[in-house]
């Protein structure tokens, strides 16, 4: 019924169509006018594919960390098969998975990029919105860096300084179990070991799911280091989560967007910030940009691949099982993502800094994406 569905809403987009000049967006290259495996984001790709008509291209939207590894899939898999790449947009985790879980049919993405795991919430509003049948892939691991200039001298620092650094309230030492508005202005004042410098980090807005990651992996567990703290996960994880949660907003952290690349350049020109992206965007900006060491670690493929590094996550892609076998291609782009000579140990996106899933979770994602067997929670 659900294929019905769709087949009925490809064909009245081509009514539309035919009724009415086709009308392309600057930013969104129309079917048969070249490759849009990079196109530049649009506010509202939905509306572009409902103005398109019927599809007979991908249209994948989310993170702007798995975007890099999506567009050279995209585009190989355009170079080499009989479909048309697929359109990749960078939205963010959270915008991303928005404009997926809207609905079924051609104006809805067929495909979300995540640098999180996907939220029983917005499993809950895609089932509202008719989206049932989502099949999740793990795509590989990465590791969430603190990076500055390579003109200045790397950081070596601790998740409980960090947290210190960028919290929006912490501990008063003067009082037992209270907080103060975050007076650190520079990171010796966090502790002397650390550089007599401004305190300015460029980062992800609340939508990323790279934000999501750091405030889980390197935020939470630096404010669990206070005693009193960690003891209200227990007690009152609301709390917790607030206190540990929550980045200052006195201009010591700045909101840069999604776009990871333009940090790079920020840091270039600015040598006494900091920026938090994604390992891969390190590993491509190598000469002019280095990672803090933290906790001892520094971020490397080795230390992300074996666990070591702190700060690491897991990668996903999403999609509508609804669409496969409508919009053209779905099934064989899985296929070339999941393939090895793509996420495999010495595929062509660990060249581009994809860390690798172990054999055995390969195999089984690669069967998830050949049986588009949905997700369970």
């Amino acid at each position: 019924m659900k294929k019905y569905v769709l087949v009925a809403a490809l064909a009245l987009g081509c009514q539309q169509r035919d009724a009415a000049p086709e009308k392309t967006s600057p930013t969104t290259p129309a079917p048969g006018s070249g490759n849009p495996a990079a196109a530049t984001p649009t506010a509202a790709p939905a509306a572009a594919g409902s103005a398109e008509g019927a599809r007979d291209y991908i249209t994948i939207v989310g993170s702007s960390t798995v975007y890099p590894f999506s567009t050279v899939v995209a585009e190989q898999f355009g170079k080499t098969t009989k479909f048309k790449a697929p359109k990749v947009e960078s939205t963010g985790t959270g915008g991303g998975l928005k404009l997926f879980c809207d609905g079924v049919g051609v104006k809805f993405p067929d495909i979300a990029n995540a640098s999180r795991r996907i939220k029983e919430s917005e499993v809950a509003t895609c089932k509202q919105n008719g989206v049932n049948d989502i099949v999740e892939l793990k795509i590989g691991y990465d590791g969430i860096v603190l990076a500055n200039s390579k003109k200045s001298k790397p950081l070596d620092i601790d998740v409980a300084h960090l947290w210190l650094a960028l919290a929006k309230e912490v501990p008063d030492g003067a009082t037992a179990d209270k907080l103060k508005p975050n007076p650190y202005k520079q990171w010796s004042e966090v502790d002397p070991k650390l550089p007599a410098v401004k305190i300015e980090v460029l980062g992800p807005p609340p939508t990323s799911g790279t934000r999501d990651a750091f405030v889980e992996l390197a935020m939470e567990h630096g404010c669990s280091a206070v005693p009193w703290i960690k003891a209200l996960k227990a007690s009152d994880e609301k709390k917790f989560k607030a206190i540990c949660h929550t980045i200052r907003e006195d201009g010591a952290f700045i909101e840069a967007g999604e776009n990871d690349n333009l940090i790079v350049q920020k840091l270039e020109a600015n040598t006494g910030a900091f920026g938090v992206f994604g390992y891969s965007f390190l590993e491509q900006n190598g000469e002019k940009v280095q990672g803090a060491t933290i906790d001892g670690v520094p971020p490397t493929f080795e230390t992300i691949s074996s666990g070591k590094y702190p700060v690491s996550r897991p990668l996903y892609i999403y999609v509508k099982k609804a669409h496969a076998g409508v919009i053209p291609g779905i099934a064989e782009y899985l296929g070339e993502f999941t393939s090895a000579r793509a996420s495999g140990p010495d595929g062509y996106l660990s060249d581009k800094g994809l860390i690798p899933m172990p054999e055995q979770e390969q195999t089984q994602y690669r069967n998830v994406a050949t049986n588009l067997t949905p997700l369970t929670m």
